[in-house]
């Protein structure tokens, strides 16, 4: 019998020992990755208090009508852009990168890249 590998178990354990080393701190927040087959999410999430700070995805009103005639990677960026800027103004100017598990690379390495040209340090 064929058994079918279940990649996204394999991702949540990948990510669990990530996030056994990686923690936010007070002065510098989380910043989570989710990424969907059609979509991709980031939040900045307050370590201490446990609630997100600024989110940012390609579902939003304002980032859904750039997007259209834009490939993953590039609507990704612009995420990743969008997410920097939110955080900025809501006054935090250094994260710890979390890629949820994710290789990085494609839309995950996007997202990054578009928040450093942001003026996030990760």
């Amino acid at each position: 019998m064929i058994k079918k590998i279940d990649k996204n178990a394999i991702r949540k354990g990948r990510h669990q020992r990530i996030r056994n080393k990686i923690s936010g701190t007070a002065e510098r927040q989380r910043m989570n990755v989710y990424r969907s087959n059609a979509n991709i999410y980031v939040q900045v999430i307050d370590y201490v208090k446990g609630h997100t700070i600024c989110s940012c995805s390609t579902l939003d009103k304002e980032i859904a009508p750039q997007i259209a005639d834009m490939t993953k990677e590039q609507a990704a960026k612009l995420v990743g852009e969008t997410a920097a800027k939110r955080a900025i103004a809501a006054g935090i100017k250094e994260v710890v990168f979390d890629r949820g598990g994710y290789l990085y690379t494609g839309r995950v390495a996007n997202v990054a890249d578009g928040a450093r040209e942001a003026g996030l340090t990760l």
